[in-house]
């Protein structure tokens, strides 16, 4: 692996590259210079215009996003075209919205490619609740309210839902729900049946770091129905727990979307 480090270049790999949050100035050098020089990238639903632009006229671009009930490409064919193309002999940057292995389906890459024996390199991204932390003044821990925090999806396998509701209710912690915006009501009634209190401080974030950014806050309670007033669509993140009472204290980055905007 340090060959690949050392020759970005190399032809007949794949880069797993974090794209970050959104903001195309979030990405690492190392992703950008891949970017630049990479023969085809794969790229997802959540990789903005902004990062996609940074990419040179002669690289080919191909689509494999997801979103909810709408895959362009179904999994298991996306490691064949990553296996594929890097047999080709071409430098195949796959590049995913946030991190390649936190929630971005990296590790079930990285397998495939291991077992049909294809050179590989990760590049790490900022994690979506990382870039959604900084950009709303909501803290993921601070020694007065979390001493942990915790990630978890609210779209599993098959789109089920079966998370450790008790683990994620502990008092004391920041909750990150990735992906469930379809499944906002739910997830609030869990938490509350194993024991946060309605009146937990809560928030839904869509277009994090962008100048569309969007910061919904309520209680556990009063979440789902805040939610969907303002017609809140995927993608979304969801945090749970008293550091959002600094979301309005700490808050540098102001957006541009209102409660009237329909995306």
């Amino acid at each position: 692996m340090r060959k690949a480090i050392d020759n970005p270049a190399r032809p007949g790999w794949v880069y797993l590259v974090g794209a970050g949050p959104g903001d195309a100035e979030l990405l690492t050098l190392r992703a950008a210079r891949l970017l630049s020089e990479a023969d085809v990238v794969v790229y997802d639903n959540l990789v903005g215009p902004d990062v996609m632009a940074l990419l040179p006229d002669t690289a080919e671009r191909r689509y494999v996003g997801k979103k909810a009930a709408d895959h362009a490409l179904p999994q298991d064919e996306i490691c064949a075209l990553l296996v594929a193309l890097a047999r080709e002999g071409k430098r195949v940057v796959r590049l995913k919205g946030g991190d390649p292995y936190v929630f971005g389906r990296g590790g079930e890459e990285a397998e495939a490619l291991v077992d049909a024996g294809v050179p590989f390199e990760v590049v790490p991204g900022i994690t979506a609740a990382a870039g959604v932390s900084a950009y709303t003044g909501i803290p993921l821990t601070h020694r007065e309210h979390a001493q942990s925090v915790v990630f978890a999806t609210g779209y599993g396998k098959e789109g089920a839902i079966d998370l450790d509701w008790p683990a994620l209710a502990r008092p004391n912690q920041t909750v990150v729900i990735y992906m469930g915006v379809s499944r906002i009501g739910e997830i609030c009634r869990e938490l509350m049946r194993h024991g946060l209190p309605p009146e937990t401080p809560a928030a839904m974030v869509r277009h994090g770091t962008l100048p569309a950014q969007r910061v919904i806050t309520a209680t556990l309670a009063d979440l789902g129905a805040k939610a969907a007033a303002a017609k809140v669509k995927p993608p979304a993140l969801m945090l749970v727990g008293t550091v959002i009472e600094l979301a309005e204290k700490l808050a540098w980055f102001k957006g541009s979307a209102t409660d009237a905007d329909p995306d």
